[in-house]
């Protein structure tokens, strides 16, 4: 059973991570979450759930309005061959969420460590991030360095590079 928003705003307290969470109409791409701009400052996120041909998995981190190469992403990442999106099904499997509400807070979900945590670099920059509390239907601002000491308290050492363009 995927943890809920409590179970992982209880897991970032344990760490004694702050965060700040919004709650929105649901919210499925990139163009629903822009209208809350102003609202919500720092870095809004896109995700990407990948894979390659030998089935590993892939959760790419950029800022919103970042450009991804989706046919030389693989190079960067560390995948066996080109990749296209996951399914749905595998999404919910390992990272506990649905299309439309994919985020790195997913990792805690991902006990098996099987997904492959990338964030772009550039999102770093700034000193905020917003990404889903695995729902659409908020919004919750994390300090980017708790972002990475969160990954990391769920097994997942998050590698960092520049993946847009």
């Amino acid at each position: 059973m995927p943890k809920t928003p409590a179970d992982l705003f209880a897991f970032l307290d344990g760490l004694g991570i702050a965060v700040k969470t919004v709650s929105h109409p649901p919210l499925f791409t990139v163009a629903d979450s822009q209208s809350l701009r102003g609202e919500i400052p720092g870095g809004h996120t896109k995700n990407l759930f990948l894979k390659d041909k030998k089935d590993n998995f892939f959760l790419v981190t950029v800022e919103e309005d970042a450009t991804v190469d989706l046919k030389t992403i693989h190079q960067a990442i560390g995948a066996a061959s080109r990749v296209s999106f996951g399914k749905p099904e595998a999404l919910m499997d390992l990272l506990g969420v649905i299309p439309g509400a994919v985020t790195a807070f997913g990792a805690i979900n991902d006990t098996g460590g099987k997904v492959r945590v990338v964030i772009d670099e550039p999102l770093l920059a700034h000193g905020i991030v917003n990404a889903h509390p695995l729902t659409n239907e908020a919004t919750t601002s994390i300090a980017a360095d708790d972002l990475l000491r969160f990954l990391n308290a769920t097994g997942h050492e998050a590698v960092i590079l520049k993946v847009s363009q």
